[in-house]
């Protein structure tokens, strides 16, 4: 049905939004420890 279909593309933007925050934090950890070490 039209309702499912929009829930499922509801649920695959959030799914998308929170998996790519994730991946930013992760970026972040990263390259703040790559600093903490050139700084050191």
């Amino acid at each position: 049905t039209d309702n499912a279909t929009a829930l499922k593309n509801d649920l695959l933007i959030y799914y998308n939004k929170a998996r790519q925050a994730a991946i930013t934090n992760e970026i972040l950890e990263i390259v703040s420890g790559a600093e903490a070490l050139k700084n050191s």
